[in-house]
């Protein structure tokens, strides 16, 4: 075990116990990357405070479900990936049915993307429809495959597959309509 993941260990250790000022470490020490990873799904940035906040009650909640096996902070994400998923299954936003045969998949150059700053790409992924920000995120950000996204979301395959083809290709649009503008 690495000495991060003992501290980790530890922290929650001390949170089962009850000490308040473990619970404000973790928090601490975990709100910034969880921020990232719920601003990838919500619409804007208080609706991803409120799912980051959500998501640290139900961990915080539920930390004797934690089993010591792996990293805590890869536990946590995935509460904060199922907490932004309910959100966007109970507002019933629906990802739209489209047929895969009338797309081609379209990459994105790794160069465009270096010359970018994380908070510019963040904005461009927030301006995504949500359909596609969600497979977009599920897929290339967590590394869900297609099954597994048709089971969280209740779609097919084939949409997964095509939504993530068309999340590429308006990402990459508007990622070289922001280069052009930079430059």
């Amino acid at each position: 075990m690495n000495l991060k993941t003992k501290q980790e260990y530890d922290l929650v250790r001390a949170c089962l116990k009850g000490e308040e000022q473990a619970f404000k470490t973790l928090f601490e020490l975990f709100a910034p990357k969880m921020m990232m990873v719920c601003q990838r799904y919500a619409v804007d940035r208080y609706e991803a405070e409120d799912w980051m906040q959500e998501g640290f009650i139900k961990a915080f909640n539920s930390l004797n479900a934690f089993k010591f096996e792996g990293s805590f902070e890869g536990w946590v994400r995935r509460i904060m990936i199922n907490t932004a998923l309910k959100h966007i299954n109970k507002a019933s936003r629906k990802v739209e049915k489209v047929d895969l045969d009338h797309f081609i998949d379209v990459g994105l150059n790794s160069d465009v993307l270096s010359n970018l700053a994380v908070e510019e790409i963040l904005k461009v992924l927030e301006e995504l429809p949500e359909g596609y920000r969600t497979i977009f995120n599920l897929n290339v950000v967590e590394g869900y495959n297609h099954k597994e996204i048709s089971n969280k979301l209740g779609i097919t395959e084939s949409t997964s597959r095509s939504q993530l083809v068309k999340a590429k290709r308006a990402l990459k649009n508007k990622l070289i309509k922001l280069l052009k503008l930079a430059g």
